[in-house]
């Protein structure tokens, strides 16, 4: 923990303590929280359960006020951890102590670069960015935090609330709303503690951000899962559908969607209309976009009379002139280009563009992005962009396009699974203003 608290850059005051004194990281170690000089903003707790209560008491009487406990051994770990999680929660009441965790992973905000923040064992940082993530599993944070580097999700927060004995949920989510930093909100679940007070902050966040939910134990075997996991009654299938949408929550049912929808909501906070154009260099992957786009709820809007007249001026007659677009396996920059601008300057009838980019051997795939990486930076249309095939230079090809401002998919089916939950947002807020 303390080895992450330094390497995010942390720029405040860090105090090792340890009864044992000496020397950690090169920094002295304070072998009380009562010798500690003034108290600090934060103390983090790592230390084995059975001497947490006695930390918690050195904490109250040094003025140490906020507590982060990440070893479990409480409410959720038999009579033993039961009974110990009354005399915390008593310690807290009689002496003012706000308590993050117990039984969690920790907490990292890299979402202001200025002022960075890590107390978790975790094993990496995220990547980066405006996407925050709330779990309720630590596991399923580090899954995260791994993917947001394989998959270049722009997550900038990670936190692991426990068994929230004071900040839970609807605490964490508040300040993220508030957070101007934040542009997108991922939450896995699998209960929600005070339903109500939950609903009204979701509702709040939602109006402003996206909220993501991904919740857990919507099956019977899932839902004893979740109840021996942290004991709570999940909500079934039907009943995590109908919260989602009272909270104007868009829903993820699986961890991949959760982790397509911070890709997408990271580069477009403010989601999408329903109508896509599906711009393609080759015809199966096409298919599949539009049927992946068509079980997504988006609507693949017919070609103005006008824009096609356009396109059919300059594309080959073997071209497939319709939405789907398909330019042909050869297309290059000149063709993808002209094409894109064509659409751009028809905007108003459409709200998305899908691209679909396949990169056969004979066509260079370093002038194609280059020239749609132009035309993408600051274009008036969100944009989505699929590049399939195993491709040499494929990260440097995809880091270009994402530099461009879109949101980059190894695979066309991933893309319009994105898009549509980007619909989704846009869809929630319409019907909940």
């Amino acid at each position: 923990m303390l080895r992450n608290l330094m390497r995010s850059g942390f720029q405040g005051r860090i105090v090792p303590v340890n009864p044992k004194g000496g020397e950690l990281f090169g920094l002295p170690v304070v072998r009380s929280l009562v010798d500690v000089a003034s108290p600090c903003e934060l103390t983090v707790i790592v230390v084995r359960p059975d001497s947490i209560l006695d930390v918690v008491r050195e904490a109250a009487v040094s003025g140490h006020r906020s507590l982060l406990i990440l070893p479990g051994g409480f409410a959720e770990s038999g009579d033993d951890g039961k009974a110990r999680d009354r005399e915390l929660s008593a310690l807290a009441g009689e002496h003012g102590l706000t308590i993050g965790g117990p039984n969690c992973a920790g907490v990292i905000n890299l979402l202001d670069a200025q002022a960075p923040f890590a107390a978790t064992f975790l094993r990496d940082m995220p990547r980066g960015g405006s996407v925050a993530l709330v779990s309720q599993s630590g596991a399923i944070a580090e899954e995260v935090i791994a993917s947001s580097h394989s998959l270049g999700i722009p997550l900038g927060a990670v936190i692991s609330v426990g068994n929230a004995m004071h900040l839970g949920l609807a605490e964490y989510l508040d300040q993220l709303g508030h957070d101007t930093a934040c542009n997108a909100i991922l939450l896995y679940a699998e209960s929600f503690g005070d339903v109500d007070r939950f609903r009204d902050v979701a509702r709040r966040v939602s109006a402003q951000k996206p909220v993501v939910a991904l919740v857990g134990g919507r099956t019977q075997p899932g839902r004893a899962a979740a109840f021996r996991h942290t004991g709570s009654d999940a909500l079934t299938d039907e009943q995590a559908e109908a919260f989602c949408v009272e909270c104007a929550m868009v829903r993820a049912t699986s961890l991949r969607k959760l982790m397509l929808a911070g890709k997408a909501f990271g580069a477009h906070p403010r989601g999408i209309g329903r109508r896509v154009l599906v711009l393609s260099n080759s015809g199966g992957p096409g298919v599949l976009c539009t049927d992946q786009s068509a079980l997504a709820g988006l609507e693949l809007a017919g070609l103005p009379a006008a824009l096609a007249a356009r396109l059919r001026g300059f594309l080959p007659p073997e071209a497939s002139v319709a939405n789907p677009l398909d330019l042909l396996a050869d297309a290059r920059d000149d063709r993808f280009g002209d094409t894109l601008s064509a659409v751009l300057d028809d905007s108003a009838s459409f709200d998305a563009i899908l691209i679909v980019h396949v990169v056969p051997f004979m066509v260079d795939g370093g002038a194609v992005v280059a020239r749609l990486a132009d035309l993408c930076r600051g274009a008036r249309l969100p944009i989505l962009h699929s590049m399939m095939g195993t491709l040499e230079h494929k990260a440097q090809w995809m880091a270009a396009m994402e530099g461009a401002g879109v949101p980059m998919f190894d695979n066309a089916e991933d893309m319009a699974e994105a898009a549509g939950l980007l619909a989704g947002y846009r869809a929630l807020r319409e019907r909940s203003q």
